[in-house]
């Protein structure tokens, strides 16, 4: 019998939206990014409602599209399991359905965040910078944290790109801010983790930083440019890996 993961961090879902599609998206990138593996039994249905903030309901009609797709079983009086793809087909059409979604987000997220950061650069005023500032500088403590606490990078990772966003002083633009949220939680997902990524997203956030400061709006939408590109080159390169490494299975 599979035993339940324990290092996996669940996290409330955004109460806006489809809940079970939401409950869905967070099960399959635990399993799509092998933090969820085959075998793993999830928490019993009533402390997963709990975990992630809704009814039993909504975890029963997530589970049963998991099921579905041939992810997740229900073994009745054994508990919700991660399954082993019987043929590699599954997984593939999962990586596949998670590269085309990457790229979405990604694109969406230049859309926003490369607006919201020029038009920082032009506003900031001294209180501005004084809490991006302090924004940074818990991101760099955790940073420096031997092993990384990769949930808690996550968290003040996004903490610091919204600072930027409520900089802009967009009413329209910070209606976006809980999609936006999701949007930075999931293409970290698969990123932060990665050798030297963590490094890279430092000095990429100071350079940022440095062009707000300067209040510089061409260099501060390079900057953030090329941290999004950055970051989307690693969590495609992930997947790739990923891909490959499914592609050699039989099936």
């Amino acid at each position: 019998m599979g035993k339940e993961n324990l290092d996996i961090v669940w996290r409330p879902v955004n109460p806006s939206g489809h809940l079970p599609e939401r409950v869905v998206t967070q099960i399959n990138e635990l399993i799509v990014s092998e933090r969820l593996k085959p075998g793993d039994r999830l928490p019993p249905e009533r402390e997963l409602a709990s975990l992630l903030g809704v009814s039993r309901p909504v975890v029963r009609e997530a589970v049963r599209v998991l099921a579905a797709r041939g992810q997740l079983s229900v073994r009745h009086g054994r508990g919700i399991f991660v399954e082993s793809p019987s043929a590699a087909q599954d997984l593939r059409a999962a990586i596949a359905g998670e590269q085309v979604g990457l790229q979405e987000l990604f694109d969406m997220r230049e859309v926003l965040e490369l607006a919201a950061v020029g038009w920082a650069a032009a506003n900031a005023t001294a209180e501005d910078v004084s809490g991006l500032r302090e924004a940074l500088d818990r991101l760099d403590e955790a940073a420096a944290q031997e092993p990384p606490d990769f949930a808690l990078l996550q968290l003040l990772d996004s903490a610091y790109h919204l600072k930027i966003v409520e900089m802009a002083r967009n009413r329209f633009l910070l209606k976006t801010v809980n999609v936006l949220q999701d949007m930075m939680h999931a293409s970290m997902q698969t990123t932060l983790s990665l050798p030297g990524r963590i490094e890279e997203s430092r000095a990429c956030h100071h350079r940022v930083f440095d062009a707000i400061v300067g209040h510089d709006p061409v260099q501060a939408t390079e900057a953030m440019r090329g941290h999004l590109e950055s970051a989307r080159s690693a969590a495609l390169g992930r997947l790739e890996e990923m891909r490959k490494t499914v592609a050699e299975q039989p099936g």
